[in-house]
């Protein structure tokens, strides 16, 4: 059985707030505690009601300042968040910076207090920069930096692994608490004759809402009785509200704005398929969560998302694509196995992508490292 274990944490957000990156982390701080460890997390204040300290699920959470969500922001609130970390790393048995914001801070506490310590590259934000001239030399002293690296898709680390080539890096796609997001009764009762799909997307352009709304006025000619469910917030949804109205399907789409995480089973349960039209996409939580909750998934085909979704599961389109997206969407509504291919979802997720299987598989590299570090010191200081 594995030993007690310490572990700190550090993410720009964490829940509250919602994301794929946030989910995760949460999760996994989450299942850490329930296997019996100490966890602790330090975080922004990313809301001013939130408290700057408290104890939720087990796990200790640290939150200090957030000017902006920007990138000075993160660096500001990164740097802000040095010393608690090194008073907490005095504490841990291994800390774990999770997205290249978080190496800094994560790496310093480490080196200033002797604690091994590991990264996990996510989101798009990681791809867009390391496609930049001047952020490469930045991008690469910090993923040459940890002691372990992970990544979020086979995508991110691959280029993780070319910006520090010396640098072992595993691929480990997110998981999802399976007890959680399962199917439940639906929040909004199926009706006869209705065919309903929900968007669990932020409204960012890198999303790919709009082309999912351009497509609806095909989809609609295809599809009687259509509904399309919106559930994210963001700053395109004035925009794509607006542009609804001017293709005249205002009435078919219903904007949900930003839901909790404790909401989302019963609102994908709503639905029969879930659209993931993503322009990049590092890895998809959401749309592991969908699958977890028996829905089949038509997702574009770009970033992590061919990793976890095939015609098995669902479909695959173009992004930035409206008529594929449309004709996706339509094959996979006419399908008569449209039920199996929800449970297959399950079941895909369950034996692949599950929280638990997270968890252990994290247990394991922590140790290893802790391991590492004690035979280090060992030798160090001479002592059998």
């Amino acid at each position: 059985m594995t030993a007690r274990r310490r572990i700190l944490i550090h993410c720009v957000y964490f829940p509250p707030e919602v994301g794929g990156l946030e989910s995760h982390v949460g999760e996994l701080a989450r299942g850490l505690a329930q296997e019996g460890h100490e966890v602790r997390v330090v975080t922004s204040r990313s809301r001013p009601e939130l408290a700057r300290e408290e104890e939720v699920a087990g796990v200790r959470i640290r939150r200090t300042p957030l000017l902006s969500r920007t990138p000075l922001g993160w660096t500001l609130h990164a740097l802000g968040s040095i010393p608690w970390m090194i008073r907490w790393a005095r504490w841990a048995d291994i800390l774990h910076a999770q997205t290249f914001q978080s190496v800094p801070p994560t790496g310093l506490a480490a080196r200033t207090v002797g604690r091994p310590w590991m990264v996990t590259f996510h989101t798009s934000h990681f791809l867009l920069r390391a496609k930049r001239r001047a952020w490469r030399p930045i991008l690469g002293r910090l993923a040459r930096w940890p002691d372990y690296s992970l990544a979020a898709s086979g995508e991110i680390a691959k280029v993780a692994q070319a910006l520090a080539p010396e640098q072992q890096v595993e691929a480990l796609t997110n998981g999802v608490d399976t007890t959680r997001f399962r199917a439940v009764p639906p929040a909004i009762p199926r009706e006869e004759g209705v065919r309903r799909v929900v968007v669990p997307r932020r409204l960012f352009s890198k999303n790919g809402v709009e082309y999912l709304v351009r497509a609806i006025p095909e989809l609609r000619a295809r599809i009687p009785g259509l509904e399309v469910m919106i559930v994210g917030d963001g700053p395109e949804r004035s925009r794509l509200e607006q542009l609804g109205r001017d293709l005249g399907v205002g009435e078919t789409v219903r904007f949900f704005g930003a839901r909790t995480h404790d909401e989302m089973p019963g609102l994908l349960a709503s639905a029969e398929v879930a659209v993931f039209p993503s322009l990049m996409e590092a890895t998809s939580v959401a749309a592991l969560e969908a699958m977890a909750c028996e829905l089949p998934v038509v997702a574009t085909n770009v970033g992590g998302l061919p990793e976890i979704v095939d015609d098995t599961v669902g479909a695959l389109v173009p992004p930035a694509d409206p008529a594929a997206l449309a004709e996706g969407l339509t094959r996979l509504l006419e399908r008569k196995d449209i039920r199996e291919m929800g449970l297959r979802a399950r079941r895909r997720v369950e034996g692949s992508w599950s929280n638990a299987r997270l968890v252990a598989r994290h247990l394991e590299i922590y140790e290893a490292l802790i391991d590492r570090g004690s035979v280090t010191a060992r030798s160090t200081t001479g002592t059998s």
